[in-house]
């Protein structure tokens, strides 16, 4: 089959065959097949009818000869060609059973008289012969070329001595003969095959034209080729779902970024073990463009659409693209206008200050215009030798001074912890440090704004291979049942149109940590703790 699959691929690309006309020729090839088997079985079993009835005929006429009482009296004195009554004898038996020829030998198996003259004074013993045993025998032998079926009787005296040897026996008709026999009943399976097979050929063709869409194997195979070359070319990940929740097409782009294994056509979510946000993503309704979520230590956007045609529902097709250092830079040009809003804040605070001092000028009461710069002084100074006195990083110093002037804006005391220390960081460090420590002072200004006495504590700790960030607050902590989820709730759950989206800060910081080889982790300590390391 392998070389009658070659063979037709062959033609077909020399000669642009069509559908019904490669099943056409298949099925003549199978039609040829099966009539050559039917031939090959009819023969055989005609030479073994030939065998049954032949070599039945010829016993039964080599026993009636042996029967002869004429024959039992000759015979013991019999010599080849001498006399007659012999060869009478078996030439009317042979010409009465419409047999070959008829042998008549003495008990040595030497021809007395035959059918075949030149026989006479040979032997007919034959080595698989059991007639000299007493019994009759019935075989094949052949004779100058000839394949011949004999049987072979003895011939006995009245004493139950044998006395001589009857054979008789026909040739085997040829195959050409053989054919012509059978040859009727092969031509009239010929044609009948010959109608069925090419009606059938143009019946399937058309059904699978219809099944197909009208496509030629030609077009469907390069069809194929240009899908795989779409798939394999592009720099998105497309993966599609069946109704059912099987992957039914997945590139390598796909199964790189979603972590499936290769072998994941064919297989359902469940099967694949994929994560939730993933199944989130590909199984569920998209009503807004660009859905971000967190795979592993990347940030995918993602975009889904739902494939139906008039007749059933074919699933759903999911694009998606990595949009990690987008997303990261993103977060820090965000952290960098948060901060020059903050630092606008500032000035249009100490504008408002220089007003006063301006007035109380003005009004000439010198002593108040003292103690109140004495008092701003006092405040503007407290905090930067808290800051400056253990961050000497001046990107994490203005960083916590800004965070420091929100937090009194809203209520809330943010301090140092006394053992924290930060020396001069390379520029990359610094900015995932400036991401972190932003992410999580605002987190914890968020938590500590409904307690009694709002407070938030920031300890950096540095040490020769890493840099590790604590930030506490007193709000009312993180419920135990939300302890993992809080890193990826904005990429599993929240669908924003905003760029970057919302949500995003602590699955943010802990990406940033996991890329320098540290971790992000949460605890409740009388509020919410949550412990950065970084490594340089």
């Amino acid at each position: 089959m392998g070389a009658v699959r070659f063979w037709l691929a062959n033609l077909y690309t020399r000669r642009k065959l069509t559908l019904a006309g490669q099943y056409l020729i298949l099925q003549l090839l199978i039609i040829a097949v099966v009539l050559a088997g039917v031939i090959t079985v009819s023969l055989t079993q005609a030479t073994n009818n030939f065998e049954k009835i032949e070599g039945r005929r010829s016993l039964s006429a080599a026993e009636s000869l042996a029967a002869n009482p004429l024959l039992r009296v000759l015979l013991p004195e019999a010599e080849p060609e001498m006399g007659s009554a012999l060869p009478a004898m078996g030439e009317s038996v042979r010409s009465t059973s419409g047999l070959q020829f008829v042998t008549i030998a003495d008990p040595r198996g030497t021809v007395v008289t035959s059918s075949y003259p030149d026989e006479v004074g040979t032997s007919i013993l034959h080595p698989e012969s059991a007639v000299t045993e007493g019994r009759g025998w019935t075989g094949e032998i052949w004779r100058n070329g000839n394949h011949v079926l004999i049987a072979q009787v003895p011939v006995l005296d009245d004493e139950g001595k044998m006395v001589g040897i009857v054979s008789a026996g026909q040739s085997y008709p040829s195959t050409g003969e053989m054919i012509q026999e059978i040859a009727p009943n092969a031509l009239f399976t010929l044609v009948i095959s010959l109608l069925l097979g090419t009606s059938g050929s143009v019946l399937l063709a058309r059904w699978v034209k219809h099944q197909t869409r009208g496509l030629e194997p030609r077009e469907i195979a390069e069809l194929f080729e240009h899908r795989e070359a779409l798939l394999h070319g592009v720099k998105e990940g497309i993966i599609s779902v069946s109704p059912d929740s099987r992957v039914m097409l997945a590139n390598d782009v796909a199964i790189e970024l979603l972590q499936l294994p290769s072998h994941c056509v064919g297989k359902t979510l469940d099967e694949l073990d994929v994560v939730p946000q993933v199944r989130h993503a590909l199984t569920t309704s998209q009503e807004l463009p660009d859905r971000q979520f967190l795979v592993g230590e990347r940030v995918l956007v993602f975009n889904r659409m739902p494939v139906k045609t008039a007749r059933r529902d074919l699933g759903s097709v999911t694009t998606f693209r990595d949009k990690t250092e987008l997303t990261l830079l993103e977060q820090e040009l965000g952290d960098s206008k948060a901060t020059a809003d903050m630092l606008r804040a500032q000035t249009h605070e100490f504008a408002n200050q220089l007003h006063a001092i301006s007035g109380l000028i003005q009004l000439g009461e010198y002593d108040e215009v003292v103690g109140f710069i004495d008092g701003v002084s006092f405040s503007r100074s407290k905090i930067f030798e808290d800051v400056s006195a253990c961050i000497a990083e001046p990107t994490i110093a203005a960083l916590l001074i800004a965070k420091s002037s929100v937090a009194a804006e809203r209520g809330v005391h943010l301090k140092m912890a006394p053992s924290s220390t930060l020396g001069r960081c390379e520029d990359q460090l610094a900015r995932d440090l400036t991401t972190v420590i932003g992410n999580l002072v605002d987190n914890a200004m968020d938590a500590a704004a409904a307690a009694a006495n709002p407070e938030i504590q920031v300890r950096i700790e540095e040490t020769s291979e890493l840099v590790r960030i604590t930030v506490r607050d007193n709000g009312e902590g993180i419920a135990e049942d939300a302890m993992d989820e809080i890193f990826t709730q904005g990429f599993s759950t929240k669908d924003s149109a905003v760029s970057g989206g919302r949500g995003f800060g602590l699955a943010i910081s802990r990406l940033v940590c996991r890329r320098r080889g540290g971790e992000l982790a949460a605890a409740n300590v009388q509020g919410a703790r949550f412990t950065a390391t970084l490594r340089k």
